[in-house]
């Protein structure tokens, strides 16, 4: 963090420090106590089960200089404010500006699904470049968002976030803590549409990004989803498009990323070339990335990386090599595993939607063919799908009929999943729904052989990650020791991702 004293953050929050050195320096913050280091301020959040406020004199104890809080705690250097949550946005929007002052330049990302990929990857590109910060996990909400802000040093030049939403204004308001100055907006999918009534509302949404950049910003916009590439018209930003395959009709001449010459290897891991077109309309440059990362949907995430760090002044070739060595740095996202005994598992359990079950079915489907094995699926409920859930789950089961020679679901939605697949032409006897994690894991593990793929995947809220962690290991049902191919850092269990 750029480094304040105790007296200048009570003077940029309108309060006065309750008791305590007013020149003491903070130089983190944090909203877990546990987390407290010399220097840290502690940001005292109420929460359904847990008040911060209970939390703040071990915060000092353990080295926090003070906190933020909306009430006095006697023996604590308190910072009272009416609203810790707010003054935390105000803090961390101050630390932005300082960096910007000095260089900064701030990426936000934004869409229906693959956010975090997409800022992973980007984060080990820009990395290559100059000091970068962006979260860590999925931290994209009104607490994560400004938490990361603050982790800008002097040294930063890059700052990434993430920006979630679980309605309207919900952006709008994370970009008014970060200030990004290049947005990107990856896909209008189904993800929470029960709360936010519908796509065209999600659509709305997610363009509150682009009205907020400046106009000498950049609005980099999936032209593969008409959803978004209709958000041009909502920004006062020069627009980059990117793609997949060649660039879709009416984009324009203008700048623009795409892959094309896709070709994936026996763990759906592709290797494309990607390229630019510059302002003038013009090939600019050309290069070849090799993804480590597994299925065919990673590669518009990395289209969508290229595409940023290209409007953040780096070269291509630059951006090339950052893809191909990116791995994953967020758990159970396509996090694959083959066993010693030939078995892959492909741990998706962090979250699920319609279109990120059927891009997971698709890996699961190309996995298969190139192993020469058969395809499991065990699938929980896509949760906070409102009145679509009936009929996006009976899709779910429609198209794991159709890919898999065995099926378990769980939840709520299990059995229409279920009767959904069976229809399509899935052996009865190769479907359980089932609510006893336990019983779904030892189906599976009790029919695997060498060859066989294993897909894992649920929303958040059904903890599917125990089940894909005991299939990982050698024996199909204890602790994991087999060889990973692609693994990622323990990131903690939160709640479900926002959209």
């Amino acid at each position: 963090m750029i480094a304040l004293t105790l007296g200048r953050v009570a003077e940029l929050l309108g309060t006065r420090l309750s008791t305590g050195d007013p020149g003491a320096e903070v130089t983190s913050v944090v909203t877990d106590s546990r987390q407290v280091q010399a220097g840290s301020l502690f940001v005292a959040l109420p929460g359904a089960r847990v008040d911060g406020h209970d939390h703040v004199l071990p915060a000092v104890a353990a080295g926090a200089v003070g906190a933020l809080t909306s009430r006095g705690v006697p023996g604590a250097p308190c910072l009272p404010v009416l609203d810790p949550l707010d003054a935390l946005g105000r803090l961390a929007r101050h630390v932005v500006d300082l960096g910007v002052g000095g260089g900064l330049q701030v990426v936000g990302i934004t869409g229906s699904q693959g956010k975090t990929s997409t800022k992973d990857l980007l984060a080990q590109v820009l990395e290559h470049a100059a000091p970068t910060v962006a979260p860590v996990g999925n931290l994209n909400n009104e607490i994560g968002v400004p938490l990361t802000a603050c982790r800008v040093t002097a040294a930063t030049r890059f700052l990434v976030a993430e920006l979630g939403a679980r309605g309207i204004g919900h952006i709008a308001h994370l970009c008014g803590i970060v200030a990004p100055r290049v947005g990107v907006v990856l896909n209008v999918g189904s993800a929470h549409v029960g709360e936010f009534g519908g796509r065209d509302a999600i659509a709305r949404a997610k363009g509150e990004l682009v009205e907020a950049l400046p106009a000498d910003g950049w609005a980099v916009l999936n032209a593969d989803d008409p959803l978004v590439w209709a958000m041009r018209t909502r920004t006062t930003a020069p627009v980059l498009a990117f793609a997949v395959g060649g660039l879709p009709a009416g984009v324009g001449a203008g700048p623009a990323l795409w892959a094309a010459d896709l070709a994936p290897d026996r763990l759906d891991r592709h290797r494309f070339r990607l390229h630019h077109r510059s302002p003038d309309g013009t090939l600019a440059a050309a290069a070849d990335v090799a993804l480590g990362l597994t299925g065919r949907h990673q590669v518009a995430n990395a289209v969508a990386a290229a595409a940023a760090a290209t409007a953040l002044g780096l070269p291509l070739d630059l951006v090339a090599t950052g893809l191909s060595g990116a791995g994953l740095r967020s758990r159970w996202r396509m996090e694959l595993t083959e066993r010693r005994d030939g078995v892959v598992v492909v741990n998706d359990t962090y979250n699920a939607n319609p279109e990120s079950m059927a891009a997971a079915l698709g890996t699961l489907s190309e996995l298969g063919s190139a192993a020469g094995g058969r395809t499991f699926a065990v699938l929980g409920d896509m949760l906070e799908l409102g009145a679509d859930a009936v009929r996006e789950h009976t899709e779910l089961g429609r198209l794991a009929g159709a890919r898999v020679s065995g099926l378990v679901a769980l939840g709520e939605h299990a059995a229409t999943v279920v009767a959904a697949a069976v229809a399509a032409g899935l052996d009865p006897a190769a479907a359980l729904a089932t609510d006893d994690r336990d019983e779904a894991r030892d189906r599976v593990a009790a029919d695997l052989r060498p060859g066989d793929v294993v897909l894992v995947k649920a929303s958040r809220g059904l903890a599917l990650d125990t089940v894909a962690e005991a299939l990982a290991s050698p024996g199909g049902a204890g602790p994991a020791a087999a060889e990973t191919v692609t693994t990622a850092a323990a990131v903690p269990r939160t709640a479900e991702d926002p959209a």
